[in-house]
C-alpha cells in the first residue's frame, strides 16, 4: 500500500479531491466514463467541497454509494444527505448517475440485491468501479464493513445489509466489489485514528479495514493521525 502524509486534513481533503479528478480525466479518457464510489461520514467532507470545485467531465461520471445508514431522506444521519448539500450542489453539470442505495424500502435484503443490479447494468458483471473513497473508523471499519457483523464474511454478493451499529442497521458495498476496484484511495485524518490508523498500515486483520487489498490503495493520512499511529 503506497502512503502519503500532508500537514493537515485541508491539505488531505486538497490531494484526495486531485487524485479522483486525475484518475476520473484517466478514465473518461480510455474508457469514455468514470465510475467512482464515495464514502460518507465527517472526514471527506472538505474533500467533497474541494472535489465539487475541481474540473471533470461530469456528465461522463457515474457515483455510487459506499455505504448508507438506514435512515428517513434528508435525516442527518444519511450520508446522501451530505453528498446532495456538500457535493452534488456545487457541481456545475449533472453527472451521468447519481446511483442512491435504496436503505428506505420495505425489505432491506432485496434493496441490496436491487442495487447490486443497479451496480451490473452500469458497471458490468463482475462490476468493477475505477476508484472507490474509504476512510477508516477508530474501531479499524471502513465502509459499513464493520467488526464482528456478519458482513465481513460475505464472499458471493457486492452489496449487503450489516445488523444494527452504532443505532442503525447499514447497506454497505462488500469486500468482493471493493477489491475489484481498480483503485482504492484512503482518507484518514486527526489522531483520533492513530491507532486503527497502525492497525491499518501493518495489515492487522483482526480489523475490518485490512481486508482491502493492498496493491491497489493509496493511503492518505495527515500528520496528527500518522504521527499518533507511530507512537501505537
Amino acid at each position: 500500500m503506497k502512503e502519503q502524509t500532508y500537514p493537515d486534513p485541508e491539505s488531505v481533503a486538497g490531494r484526495a479531491a486531485e487524485i479522483i479528478v486525475e484518475t476520473g480525466r484517466r478514465a473518461i479518457s480510455e474508457r469514455d466514463r468514470f465510475l467512482l464510489a464515495l464514502s460518507g461520514g465527517s472526514t471527506p467532507q472538505r474533500m467533497l467541497l474541494r472535489l465539487a470545485s475541481l474540473e471533470l467531465d461530469w456528465p461522463s461520471v457515474h457515483l455510487f454509494q459506499v455505504d448508507e445508514r438506514v435512515a428517513p431522506d434528508g435525516h442527518k444521519d444519511r450520508n446522501l444527505t451530505q453528498f446532495k448539500e456538500i457535493f452534488i450542489r456545487g457541481l456545475p453539470t449533472r453527472p451521468a448517475g447519481l446511483w442512491i442505495m435504496p436503505v428506505n424500502d420495505g425489505d432491506l435484503d432485496l434493496a441490496a440485491e436491487n442495487y447490486e443490479k443497479v451496480l451490473r447494468s452500469v458497471a458490468g458483471e463482475p462490476p468493477v468501479l475505477d476508484l472507490i473513497h474509504l476512510g477508516l473508523g477508530d474501531d479499524g471499519h471502513t465502509a459499513s464493513l464493520v467488526p464482528g457483523d456478519d458482513v465481513l464474511g460475505v464472499s458471493d454478493r457486492d452489496v449487503a445489509t450489516t445488523a444494527p451499529y452504532r443505532d442503525r442497521r447499514r447497506m454497505t458495498l462488500t469486500y468482493p466489489l471493493i477489491n475489484r476496484a481498480r483503485s482504492i484511495v484512503w482518507v484518514v485524518t486527526g489522531a483520533s485514528k492513530g491507532l486503527a490508523l497502525a492497525r491499518l498500515r501493518r495489515g492487522d486483520r483482526t480489523i475490518p479495514a485490512s481486508g482491502i487489498r493492498r496493491d491497489t490503495s493509496l493511503l492518505l493520512s495527515d500528520r496528527a493521525a500518522f504521527e499518533a499511529s507511530m507512537q501505537a
